[in-house]
């Protein structure tokens, strides 16, 4: 599909409420609730609206490695759609790239950042953040920017120590609000709560990976009874352009992709 058609099919309405701004030109296929490497037409224009969650798999095979043995899987990375207070929408992620802050860069080019290698995947929002919503989590995405990665906490998931046991995550999960360090999901649910999105009773960020994220369920007991994703969208794979996707190499036995 050459840049001129992408461009015509990527005329489309924006939705009320939070608008987002047009971010470029970008597009997702058909949601499915599956991580495979199936590309399910037709293609539609991706418009970002805060909210939005993106999940993706790892380059690195020292990621795969890592969720594996934390007993999850692909996706290994998520992030979150954020407006700041001039209506430019970003993407906060803790990690952006491997490295180890917590950051937020335009959404498209961030989003191309991965699929030039990976699997990348958004969760819309079914419903716009109301303008209270929306500039909590704009609120939110300013205070931890530039804030730590936190490693530590990250291989601690690997341990005993990890706070994802059944017991562990009823009692130890629950959100901080600001700290000084996030990984990859556990900022992506601060910042739900923090915007009023999850409930705060009963999220539990530090034991949420990815995976529990795009499925909207869990191995865990407690995030599988508690963890509401009824306000996002099905898991749809994004591309920049349909019919552009490099060669994606496979690794079915770290991802468990879907058969």
């Amino acid at each position: 599909m050459g840049p001129l058609l992408c461009l015509v099919l990527a005329a489309g309405p924006l939705t009320a409420g939070c608008e987002p701004a047009r971010e470029g030109l970008s597009f997702v296929y058909q949601p499915a609730f599956s991580v495979d490497h199936a590309l399910r037409g037709p293609a539609m224009a991706y418009v970002p609206q805060p909210g939005d969650l993106f999940l993706c798999t790892g380059k690195e095979t020292w990621s795969k490695l890592g969720h594996w043995l934390a007993w999850t899987a692909a996706p290994q990375h998520t992030g979150l759609v954020v407006a700041r207070p001039d209506g430019r929408l970003l993407l906060l992620e803790a990690g952006p790239n491997y490295h180890l802050y917590c950051g937020s860069h335009d959404v498209v080019p961030q989003l191309q950042s991965y699929a030039d290698h990976e699997r990348v995947w958004i969760r819309r929002r079914r419903v716009p953040l109301t303008a209270e919503q929306c500039a909590a989590l704009t609120a939110f995405a300013e205070a931890v920017e530039g804030k730590r990665f936190a490693s530590v906490r990250l291989f601690a998931q690997i341990t005993p120590f990890c706070t994802r046991g059944p017991l562990r995550t009823r009692y130890l999960g629950g959100p901080h609000g600001l700290r000084d360090s996030y990984y990859c999901s556990e900022l992506v649910l601060e910042a739900c709560v923090a915007a009023g999105l999850l409930d705060a009773v009963t999220t539990r960020p530090s034991a949420t990976y990815p995976r529990d994220l795009f499925f909207g369920r869990s191995s865990n007991p407690w995030i599988d009874k508690h963890l509401d994703m009824s306000e996002w969208e099905p898991p749809a794979r994004w591309t920049l352009c349909p019919g552009t996707e490099p060669a994606i190499r496979r690794r079915p036995w770290l991802d468990l992709d879907s058969r």
